[in-house]
């Protein structure tokens, strides 16, 4: 599929073009756990997630690592080289099954500069990351970490966000959800037995397949 000039920006679907594997275009499925970059890669295109969710991670000098992002389907993540980055800042690894479609950083700056409708699309994205770290940052700085580990479930089966939700939503280890909330693996353990008890979540056993999120666990989140 041929890049359309300007005079055809009212045809072009995005969606559809970043569907399909073209000049400058992959497509790719990564199994759970597998790496799509790693910190330090060269940073050379824009990734768009068609179907399951990533985390992005930042390893310190120290050692340290800390999730930074979850993504879902309808998300792009890697565009810091369209900011002058040369390297990837953070890890990129698929917590489910995904399918995701790399775009070379030259082809997501003609899109941008040609068709409307994928300018529209990118900068929804662009906004509705920079809400979502300013959230990140007030639940941060205000909040438990009963009620970040609320939110970061909700979030997971995609609870506040565009379309219907996901409440089945496939395991998240709890190593995974204490570096996101910023807390202990024993802490997570013991607000995830609460919320079960509760019938906020259900799982089996140590939820080695799947956990359901249910719609009152926003409960916590709104109880002072």
């Amino acid at each position: 599929m041929k890049l359309q000039k300007k005079t055809g920006a009212q045809d072009f679907d995005p969606k559809l073009f970043l569907a399909k594997a073209d000049n400058g275009t992959t497509v790719a499925d990564y199994p759970k756990t597998e790496h799509i970059f790693l910190q330090g890669d060269a940073a050379d295109a824009v990734l768009y997630i068609h179907k399951g969710k990533i985390k992005l991670t930042v390893v310190s000098k120290q050692g340290k690592e800390a999730v930074v992002a979850i993504l879902g389907a309808g998300d792009f993540f890697g565009e810091g080289c369209l900011a002058g980055q040369s390297q990837r800042m953070a890890s990129a690894t698929a917590l489910s099954d995904c399918s995701i479609t790399k775009v070379q950083k030259a082809v997501v700056i003609r899109l941008l500069h040609d068709q409307p409708a994928f300018s529209e699309l990118f900068m929804h994205h662009l906004l509705s990351r920079n809400i979502r770290i300013e959230e990140d940052l007030v639940d941060q700085l205000f909040n438990s970490s009963e009620k970040r580990l609320a939110r970061v479930l909700l979030l997971l089966a995609n609870f506040g966000k565009e379309g219907k939700p996901e409440p089945v939503i496939p395991k998240v280890s709890q190593e995974t959800l204490a570096e996101i909330v910023g807390t202990t693996r024993s802490r997570v353990s013991f607000f995830m037995n609460r919320f079960r008890k509760l019938g906020f979540i259900q799982y089996d056993g140590k939820y080695s397949t799947s956990l359901e999120v249910h719609s009152s666990l926003l409960n916590v989140i709104l109880h002072d």
